[in-house]
């Protein structure tokens, strides 16, 4: 996928912080049985390099799950990352990249490869819950121009 963010790199700060998962085409989220997901990101150093810890909660029957991880970035440029779980989960893995960041660094566009568990495909995510009708017309524009607006669905 080419990458249309400008200046063509991120510092991991940009992505520190709560992000919601505004749209989707992700399985897992449009079952309907894993609701709310967030993905929250702080900068940390594990073995020497600095990288994001990375918890994703959803609510399930009423109680929250998580999902921790660390991602590494591949390149000094932060755009594309390689999740690892922690613990009994360091045995997955999977690659990301962020394909667009909103001016104001409070909404993004990521891509996830293909693994042997999951599908390809994307996320829009949010640093609010629920966007307003200007934000939600943002990103409406910005999923027609990477030509993906028909492929995700809306979780809120």
């Amino acid at each position: 996928m080419k990458n249309i963010i400008s200046p063509n790199s991120l510092l991991l700060s940009d992505l520190e912080g709560r992000w919601y998962i505004q749209l989707t085409n992700f399985p897992m989220w449009l079952k309907g049985d894993k609701i709310n997901p967030t993905f929250h990101y702080s900068r940390m150093v594990r073995n020497g390099i600095t990288c994001l810890y990375d918890v994703v909660t959803y609510e399930k029957r009423a109680v929250e799950k998580s999902i921790i991880g660390y991602d590494h970035p591949l390149s000094s440029d932060n755009i594309s990352f390689e999740w690892r779980g922690k613990g009994l989960l360091s045995l997955l893995k999977s690659k990301w990249e962020v394909i667009y960041l909103s001016p104001g660094k409070d909404w993004a566009v990521i891509h996830f490869e293909k693994t042997w568990f999951t599908p390809s495909g994307y996320d829009l995510i949010s640093k609010q819950f629920s966007p307003n009708d200007a934000q939600r017309d943002a990103f409406q524009k910005i999923l027609n121009a990477l030509n993906i607006e028909s492929i995700l669905k809306w979780l809120r």
